[in-house]
């Protein structure tokens, strides 16, 4: 016959447990929010259309799921396993506000919104956890099966507790909501891990295992309620009726396991250490009895039983071990610690940790939803593609191939060439390439077009430039308004973080866009001043061909020698090769740009991507599964071209040399010729022209330089604006709680209509209140999982605030102290009112003494006139001056008051320095039982003085 102990009657269903509530959110259809998201983008086609209908169907399948049934489970990870899916084919904010409302905490009335498709998963799988702890608590606990279906059941729902804290909050990119912050969640993981192996632990005790083995689970209990506590204790959202009720549970099984280790020590004759473990769990016993005021009565009655039968076996063993064994009682330092049977570990449900396994045409949850929409990995993909490659052609082909052309101009101008030799060429006229030049220069318009070109840039920069002070002055303007309301409300109360801690990304961005603002401003000005000093020759070289002979003086000498003839021509012959270096270079500049703007790796990155969904299908597709892709295709495309780049640096060097040696002997051979002005004209517009054709470059990069900024300083608006009203809002809902008067003055004027209402009592409740004595207080329930629909909050009027009631006391009046009179204008009071009377004989007593007296209509002190007094003072003092218990010092924080219609005075107590002195019984105090006429009994009111 099994033999039923106090310390196996803890679990009852849906009251011993605690049952994770279910988070509730309205069933808004998610098509109507992600249809124009990713229309635009040319992504959505007629079937994902479908789509979207049924994934909104899956939605409110599973948020609707409120009774604890098994198809429950089914909808729920269904619909995780459809989010899980699409967090590959969609940004993670895909467009449609997920609202919810928290499950525990103080806040369970007010939505959080999100856009964030993780944020939906994790209430989804947040859902599913407590539909399994609610499944735990529904099953027939007085059968072995039943507990051990409850204890899978829990195991299940801590490994989505698990899976949640492990795998998906990581991912939120925001912070998480208080109620599922990492210390919530590792409380409510071992909670449910601890409640799993009491269900153990009670099968054990069903079946009748050995003493030491039951305890050896209960102390496994013990512990998991412990660290359930502990992480309990550091969450904001985890209610302190939960923590007493964990802690009472720790204390409670600590008692059953070093009960259960008494019973096995007495089995084997050890009595020394019975006895001793025996006191050590009547400690554990009353530990948890201090919890008696928070826990309900099932636990409360297991924690009685289990104190009375210790207690018996406790006198019982002392009783035996003094008389009859006399073996030495151990202290509990000696005693050895009690080994740990831990039966449970969080198991995540295989549909929860592998989803994508169940998604399929003859899956559980069916065909993946959206499979021919291009992953939004696809899409990134080829956005870091394209500026991989950019960067690729701009920064290793044609900005190297730039650096060469430039050092060859460099080259030639200081070896004063082509100047010197076509002044040695042609000593009259102008030479043909420089009117080839001038030619393209009237044709192009050059000048008017230089000006154009920097007055555009200007404008991209003045746009630029006051696109970003508009989004740098919304962040500003924002955390200027979070730290007046911060020194306005004080950091204790003003607990949301500052701007920079709330958005450092933003606040990051302004230094670093200042940094390119300033950076293009210092290129514009240099580009600039070289136009400035290149502006004279240039409008010679643009003028007509009257100005520019004019310019180029002509040479006196008719004939050349032969020897420097031949120098001349092999110098002439050197600058042809490279001029047509220079060409080819050109053209080849021009060619890689063409292929860069050509690549299209769209259809690559589709086959790729759809490569890596066969061979992984379990993995969500990121972008840093295409590094090797990224790598492989750009080295295919451009190896070759970075190995021609060093092969024409190579080839130039020589041409240059070849230059440098030819224009030697040609100035040797030239020693002693005229010509030096003529020369230095044909230079200067040879440079004149080298120089332009630069800063028409210069400013088409300036110009591509603002345009890519504009969209980094737009984005940075946009973000800081939004950023800003998501900020006010928060901060507007914050300050109006702030604002709301203190729950103190709330709670005073309610107990004050109450005792208004108790002024007027029937003839029947005096007789019976003159003999009623104050019953015994209920004990403060245990938390019971409860499921809270939630639905949309309305929009809540502002609670009315009852006004002060005639002859009651209001906070409004104040409390006076001393023995100085009122003002006049309170000295006398109409009937009904409170009439202060100065104190009596205070100085002989090291305390204060309040009286005042209701005066009613047609009654006197003596006749049924109702009198309240409130006095405080030593615990010494008393008598005539009717002073009982009080204490000196400080401040006056509380006051307990009561009324009678016996003319003597009622006693009351005034602490000072903080608790409520004690009465009868909690929030009252009996009326006086002196004097004559029936008392009355009347609820306390709390006063808080400020």
């Amino acid at each position: 016959m099994l033999n039923v102990d106090p310390d196996t009657k803890t679990f009852i269903p849906l009251r011993s447990y605690l049952t994770d509530p279910n988070r509730a959110g309205p069933g808004y259809g998610l098509q109507y929010s992600t249809a124009p998201t990713i229309q635009p983008r040319g992504h959505l086609n007629s079937q994902d259309g479908f789509d979207l209908e049924v994934i909104d169907s899956l939605r409110r399948e599973a948020i609707n799921v409120r009774e604890p049934h098994v198809s429950g489970l089914k909808k729920i990870a269904a619909y995780a396993a459809q989010l899980v899916w699409m967090g590959g084919k969609f940004p993670i904010d895909i467009g449609a506000d997920f609202t919810w409302f928290p499950a525990l905490g103080y806040n369970t009335k007010r939505p959080v919104s999100q856009d964030n498709l993780k944020f939906e998963l994790c209430n989804i799988l947040f859902n599913l956890a407590a539909l399994y702890s609610q499944l735990a608590v529904s099953v027939n606990f007085s059968s072995p099966d039943g507990l051990k279906s409850a204890a899978n059941y829990f195991c299940l729902a801590a490994g989505v507790i698990s899976h949640i804290k492990d795998k998906v909050v990581p991912e939120l990119r925001t912070a998480p909501v208080e109620d599922m912050d990492i210390v919530t969640l590792e409380s409510l993981q071992e909670l449910l891990l601890a409640q799993g192996q009491e269900c153990f632990w009670q099968k054990a005790v069903m079946d009748g295992y050995k003493d030491s083995s039951i305890a050896k689970l209960a102390a496994r209990v013990s512990d998991l309620y412990s660290t359930a506590g502990d992480w309990a204790v550091q969450s904001e959202a985890i209610s302190s009726e939960w923590i007493h009720h964990m802690a009472a549970k720790h204390h409670h099984f600590a008692a059953a396991a070093q009960y259960r280790q008494a019973c096995d020590c007495l089995e084997k004759r050890k009595y020394g250490e019975e006895v001793a473990r025996l006191r050590d769990s009547m400690v554990c016993v009353n530990d948890a009895l201090k919890e008696s005021r928070y826990i309900n009565k099932t636990v409360l009655s297991d924690l009685n039983g289990l104190k009375n039968k210790v207690s018996e076996d406790l006198k019982r063993a002392e009783k035996d071990n003094d008389i009859i064994y006399l073996n030495p009682v151990p202290p509990k330092s000696e005693l050895k610690t009690l080994e740990r049977a831990g039966m449970v570990v969080a198991r995540v449900p295989p549909d929860v940790a592998s989803p994508l396994d169940h998604l399929g045409d003859n899956a559980l949850f069916g065909p993946p939803l959206f499979a021919k929409l291009v992953p939004f990995a696809v899409h990134l993909a080829a956005s870091i593609y394209e500026e991989r490659r950019d960067r690729l052609v701009s920064t290793q082909l044609t900005a190297p191939l730039s650096a060469l052309t430039a050092s060859v101009h460099s080259t030639l101008s200081a070896l004063s060439l082509p100047g010197s030799l076509q002044a040695l060429e042609k000593p009259l006229g102008i030479p043909p390439a420089l009117l080839a030049h001038a030619e393209e220069l009237r044709q192009s318009d050059a000048l008017a077009r230089l000006d154009r070109s920097f007055a555009d840039t200007a404008k991209l920069k003045a746009t630029d430039t006051a696109t970003f002070a508009s989004g740098r002055e919304a962040l500003l303007a924002e955390e200027a308004e979070d730290a007046a309301l911060r020194a306005r409300f004080g950091t204790l109360r003003w607990t949301r973080p500052p701007s920079r801690e709330a958005a450092p990304k933003l606040h990051n961005q302004i230094a670093e866009i200042e940094s390119y603002l300033a950076s293009a401003a210092a290129s514009d000005d240099l580009v600039r001043d070289t136009y400035r000093t290149l502006a004279p020759l240039l409008r010679i070289l643009a003028g007509p061909d009257r100005a520019l002979a004019d310019f180029v003086p002509a040479s006196r000498r008719a004939a050349i020698p032969p020897k420097l003839e031949a120098e001349a021509s092999a110098l002439r012959t050197c600058l042809n090769d490279i001029a047509r270096l220079e060409s080819r270079r050109r053209r080849r500049i021009e060619a890689l740009r063409e292929a860069a703007r050509g690549d299209d790796v769209h259809p690559a990155l589709l086959a790729e991507a759809a490569r890596l969904e066969r061979e992984r299908p379990d993995v969500t597709i990121v972008t840093a599964h295409f590094e090797a892709f990224f790598d492989a295709r750009l080295g295919t495309r451009y190896d070759s071209e970075i190995a021609v780049v060093a092969a024409e640096a190579e080839e130039q060097a020589t041409l240059l040399r070849a230059v440098e040696r030819a224009n030697a002997d040609f100035v040797r051979a030239r020693r002693g010729e005229g010509g030096g002005e003529r020369e230095k004209a044909l230079q200067q517009l040879e440079g004149a022209w080298v120089g332009y054709k630069d800063v028409v470059a210069k400013l088409e990069m300036g110009r591509t330089f603002y345009n890519d900024l504009s969209r980094i300083v737009g984005r940075f608006r946009e973000e800081a604006r939004e950023f800003g009203y998501r900020r006010r809002a928060e901060a507007a809902e914050l300050e109006s709680d702030l604002s709301l008067p203190p729950l103190s003055s709330l709670t005073l004027q309610n107990q004050t209509q109450q005792q208004q209402q108790q002024q007027q009592p029937s003839p029947a409740s005096h007789a019976h209140s003159s003999h009623s004595r104050p019953q015994q207080e209920e004990p403060m329930p245990a938390p019971v999982a409860t499921r809270n629909p939630a639905p949309p909050p309305q929009q809540q009027q502002p609670p009315l605030q009852p006004g002060p009631v005639a002859g009651m006391w209001n906070p409004e009046m104040g409390i006076r102290f001393g023995g100085s009179p009122a003002p006049a204008t309170e000295q006398k009071k109409q009937a009904g009112d409170w009439t202060w009377l100065p104190l009596r004989e205070a100085g002989e007593v090291d305390g204060w003494k309040m009286e005042f007296e209701l005066n009613s209509p047609g009654s006197g002190r003596g006749n049924g006139g109702i009198t309240v007094s409130c006095v405080a003072g030593p615990a010494a003092a008393g008598g005539a001056g009717g002073l009982e218990g009080g204490t000196g010092g400080g401040p006056i924080k509380h006051a307990k008051c009561e009324r009678t219609n016996s003319p003597n005075r009622c006693s009351a107590f005034l602490s000072r320095g903080g608790a409520l002195c004690d009465g009868p019984e909690e929030g009252e105090v009996k009326a006086a039982e002196d004097g004559e006429g029936g008392g009355e009994t009347d609820r306390v009111a709390e006063v808080e003085d400020a």
